[in-house]
């Protein structure tokens, strides 16, 4: 990224070249299970030779001659992962690769029940604000206790179905608590169509469009007009029936460690709902969940 703009296609194809170049360089033969050359002072260049690098991902030396080289050709997401394996690149090795080759980052890279515990955390100092975690298909990985006590309580959903959309769209007391229900769902399902078009082939996103198809009418309507839209600062009202109204303005964040998870924050907009969202003692009940 430079001054907001997106790096143009032949720069980060002259990026990636220089990319693959030097993790190649940094490669030994026996790094990665093929013989040596019996003895470094026989090898010309430092590193692992081009065609090595084919050989272990599988693809043509010419081809991958031409991606070093910067050349306009595209690189499918199978290869590119096959050269991460290939080349022994980290997982942010991996993330950096995949961005170069204009990919998007791979939904359900991030190890769940790795990161939980910290998220965990973040979201329990988030407190009193709402603040709940999302991964790439928006299935709720981890949420606070105002988050259930004002909005819902994922654990009441079936695990498959413990996401966002599906919590928009199909549970009846968070609908009907939500002022203006028909502007959030339809912000929600804007991003979420646009992250579903970046990855068309993820089996995940398949199941939730076709089981959303199904059960609602609106999700079925609106998914068909193809919406698109990031996110956009925005304030959403709550008629809660234990403290009343909450006007609740909304924050989204990346982790920088684990980019394809999402954290929402809902932070009161007002005194009034602050001392409404601080009055229910940790232990009240929580605000429902699937009907």
């Amino acid at each position: 990224m430079t001054n907001g703009q997106e790096t143009p296609p032949s720069a980060r194809r002259a990026e990636l070249g220089a990319f693959l170049r030097a993790r190649r360089a940094r490669l030994r033969p026996a790094d990665v299970g093929l013989p040596g050359d019996g003895g470094p002072g026989l090898r010309r260049t430092p590193g692992l030779r081009r065609e090595e690098v084919a050989q272990l991902s599988g693809v043509g030396v010419t081809w991958y001659t031409w991606l070093e080289q910067g050349r306009k050709i595209s690189a499918s997401e199978q290869v590119v992962d096959a050269l991460a394996r290939a080349l022994l690149l980290d997982t942010e090795q991996r993330r950096h690769l995949r961005a170069l080759a204009g990919l998007a980052t791979a939904a359900g890279q991030t190890h769940i029940d790795d990161v939980s515990p910290r998220l965990q955390r973040l979201v329990d100092a988030a407190a009193p604000n709402i603040a709940s975690v999302y991964d790439a298909h928006l299935d709720y990985v981890v949420w606070n206790t105002p988050y259930t006590q004002f909005r819902v309580d994922p654990a009441t959903f079936p695990t498959d179905r413990r996401n966002l959309l599906w919590m928009m769209f199909t549970d009846a007391r968070n609908r009907a608590r939500m002022v203006a229900w028909e502007t959030a769902a339809r912000g929600v399902l804007s991003q979420f169509r646009a992250a579903v078009g970046q990855r068309p082939d993820d089996p995940r996103f398949a199941t939730l469009v076709t089981e959303l198809t199904e059960v609602s009418p609106e999700f079925r309507e609106w998914w068909a007009e193809y919406p698109i839209r990031g996110f956009r600062p925005t304030t959403v009202g709550i008629d809660h029936p234990q403290v009343g109204r909450l006007d609740l303005e909304m924050f989204q964040f990346r982790p920088v460690d684990f980019p394809d998870l999402l954290m929402v924050l809902q932070v009161p907009t007002n005194e009034a709902t602050l001392r409404r969202v601080t009055s229910l003692p940790e232990g009240d009940p929580p605000a429902g969940g699937a009907t």
